[in-house]
């Protein structure tokens, strides 16, 4: 059977339900900040970008201006939240240990966040010294733009053309799609919202999944399709 060469995972809303908490403390910022915003909104709009991306899109369509401070606060708040409240998505340690290609993660969240979530979920050992942010890597370009996906290929020898990428926002599965890679799309976190599967294919995924035990078949069945 055809093996792909990499599988990248993102991390956010992927591996652990951390985007919906991101979500509603992004939106109790920005709505004390004086722009009224739903956690559902921002799930919708947003995920998958960083925070300061975030509010510079809404500060170009809202004119109003905020304070940089707000960033920092984000982070800070973010972070105490998810190392008290994050939750890895069921399914998905039986899934990533089934995954027998070299795989990674390539997420917009810096490296240090990630690993105390994936150690709080006991997910670390899964990706120790495969882990690239996109805040980290030499242009330090984060999603939708597509370097973090390349900067990974490129580490493990990898055709981008052979690399699947698991990623739950319009905005990840449009950086994925820019790097020439195959997607499929993931609705199973706490963010996901009615018309997301149609989202992420729009953007580009080739397939969507709800639960991580539909993986395994699906990295097999598009494997087999591209080889035909």
């Amino acid at each position: 059977m055809p093996q792909p060469d990499l599988v990248i995972f993102d991390c956010d809303g992927v591996l652990v339900d951390s985007e919906i908490i991101a979500a509603r403390i992004e939106a109790e910022l920005l709505t004390s900040a004086g722009y009224e915003v739903s956690a559902e909104e921002i799930a919708e709009t947003y995920a998958g970008l960083t925070f300061k991306d975030i509010m510079m899109r809404v500060e170009e369509k809202s004119l109003i201006p905020f304070q940089a401070s707000l960033i920092d606060r984000a982070e800070e708040m973010v972070d105490r939240k998810l190392r008290s409240d994050v939750r890895a998505i069921d399914g998905v340690h039986e899934a990533v240990a089934a995954v027998t290609a070299p795989h990674c993660i390539c997420s917009n969240s810096r490296s240090e966040r990630i690993e105390f979530m994936l150690e709080k979920v006991q997910l670390l050992p899964f990706f120790a010294g495969r882990i690239f942010s996109a805040l980290e890597i030499p242009s330090k370009k984060t999603k939708p733009a597509p370097d973090v996906f390349l900067f990974a290929a490129e580490k493990f020898n990898a055709n981008p053309a052979n690399t699947f990428v698991i990623e739950d926002s319009v905005h990840g599965v449009a950086g994925a799609k820019a790097a020439g890679m195959r997607v499929i799309g993931f609705t199973g976190a706490g963010h996901s919202y009615p018309g997301h599967a149609d989202a992420l294919t729009e953007a580009g995924a080739e397939t969507t999944i709800r639960r991580w035990a539909e993986l395994k078949g699906v990295i097999a069945a598009l494997s087999e399709w591209s080889d035909a």
